[in-house]
């Protein structure tokens, strides 16, 4: 009979949690396309960031790694009222710095003890924030930092623990608190984080996020090492105004963001309540306007104060963008462009060889991975030649020719296996940067035969990749 009740119990928890997951697989849209996905983004025009974190309590935008979680103490946390100040705005979607570089985790998380319930707080504030974006009919989105001092995630010293630790980290925030619009990711290939796609890798962490909700996008503050026209490991292309980094919105032919804090920094200062914030119609008329009409959306950032609570200028600024802009619905159909860049380049720092190149512009430029460098061909070669030997056999499924200048025009593209070349490509592309993908080969030497350029040949990264399919 005690063996009974125990089966009959235990089957009333397997049903119990069942139809928890399966209430949870139901609060998630259908599965849209990527490029479905990049035009929503785009069309929610504009939103709030929140930079709230230990560092709010420093009085500093990067905060000591051994800062004692009794500094994080709110006394009026209302995280309605960050939603109702969204709304004032004419803002969309919300997003929030669950983790920032110092490694304080603002949710109930398993992962680590420097976390929100060993503050005096001892509320999961993730929670509260999506519950009162969501209750507003605003989407939620989640900000996470690669980078994470205290737990010593930071150049040469990243272990299997780490990635581990980021992993379980992400399944949490992409498992409890229902439909995230997108992950924005930052302290990541950064030149001041110095983590690489290989260190923490790029693709893995991609694939998690996209295997726990397939709709989240995947946006990294990456903008200051990569070229304009492509999109190098992100769904969205970010620019961060403030660390220089601005959009052309002329030129512009990817999805985009682009971000800026209304008051000084990133983080609530002591004078943030007296400081005077950024003019409003120039935010609309300079940010939120032009770049909406450059496929750009304008996340706009407004840091709470030690009370949990966004400061009355603020408030203030927020209700005057609101009178002077509204959000006119989607905006125009997205053009035609290569999907993103997500896998580890194969052509870094593998032996390069090229036709004539004078010593400043040699060919290791080419794989550096550095796209401030470049091979050029000496101008007397008529047909030059770069190719990339590998230290041994390599699959590949992609190649990725990125130029300074748009010059290259005709070219073929050639694979060698056991001394064998083989075509891959051989026509004409006169994009800046030129993405060819193609079903999977085997190689040891990957060559590209330049047959007709404009000016010299200048080529500033020689990627390899083996995307997973």
């Amino acid at each position: 009979m005690k063996f009974k009740l125990l089966s009959i119990f235990a089957l009333i928890l397997l049903l119990l949690t069942s139809n928890s997951y399966l209430l949870n697989a139901q609060q998630l849209s259908a599965t849209k396309t990527l490029v479905q996905r990049q035009q929503d983004f785009i069309d929610l025009r504009f939103g709030m960031f929140i930079h709230y974190n230990i560092p709010t309590y420093i009085n500093q935008d990067w905060a000591d790694p051994e800062a004692s979680p009794a500094l994080f103490n709110p006394k009026k946390l209302d995280c309605r009222q960050w939603a109702d100040a969204a709304k004032s705005a004419n803002m969309t979607y919300g997003c929030l710095t669950t983790k920032h570089h110092s490694g304080f985790a603002i949710w109930d998380t398993k992962t680590t003890a420097y976390n929100v319930m060993n503050s005096p707080l001892k509320r999961d504030v993730v929670k509260e924030y999506a519950d009162a974006f969501r209750a507003k009919g605003l989407k939620v989105m989640l900000y996470y930092s690669i980078l994470d001092t205290h737990h010593k995630l930071r150049p040469n010293s990243i272990n299997g623990s780490h990635i581990k630790m980021i992993k379980d980290q992400i399944t949490e925030l992409l498992s409890n608190y229902g439909e995230i619009d997108a992950l924005i990711i930052d302290g990541w290939d950064a030149p001041w984080s110095r983590i690489s796609y290989d260190d923490v890798p790029f693709e893995e962490i991609y694939t998690l996020i996209k295997t726990l909700q397939p709709n989240c996008l995947v946006m990294d503050l990456n903008a200051a090492k990569y070229p304009a026209e492509a999109l190098y490991y992100t769904d969205i292309k970010s620019y961060e105004q403030n660390a220089g980094q601005h959009i052309s919105t002329d030129k512009n032919k990817l999805p985009a963001l682009s971000c800026l804090p209304l008051q000084a920094t990133w983080f609530w200062k002591e004078n943030s309540p007296h400081e005077v914030l950024k003019d409003v119609s120039k935010l609309v008329n300079d940010n939120i306007i032009p770049m909406n009409n450059a496929s750009c959306n304008f996340i706009l950032n407004v840091a709470p104060n030690k009370d949990g609570l966004i400061d009355a200028n603020a408030l203030t600024a927020l209700k005057e963008i609101g009178k002077l802009w509204k959000n006119e619905g989607p905006l125009t159909k997205l053009p035609l462009f290569d999907a993103p860049i997500i896998s580890s380049n194969l052509a870094k720092k593998q032996v390069s060889n090229s036709s004539w190149s004078d010593d400043m512009d040699i060919m290791d430029f080419a794989n550096d991975d550095n796209f401030n460098s470049s091979w050029i061909s000496n101008p007397t070669v008529r047909t030059p030649w770069y190719e990339i030997t590998f230290d041994n056999t390599k699959p590949l499924n992609m190649i990725v020719i990125a130029e300074k200048v748009e010059n290259i025009k005709n070219y073929k593209l050639e694979y060698s296996i056991n001394g064998i070349w083989k075509s891959i490509f051989n026509g004409t592309n006169t994009n800046k940067i030129k993405v060819h993908r193609f079903d999977g080969v085997w190689a040891d030497k990957v060559r590209i035969t330049i047959e007709q350029s404009t000016k010299k040949a200048q080529i500033t990264e020689f990627g390899i990749y083996n995307e997973r399919k």
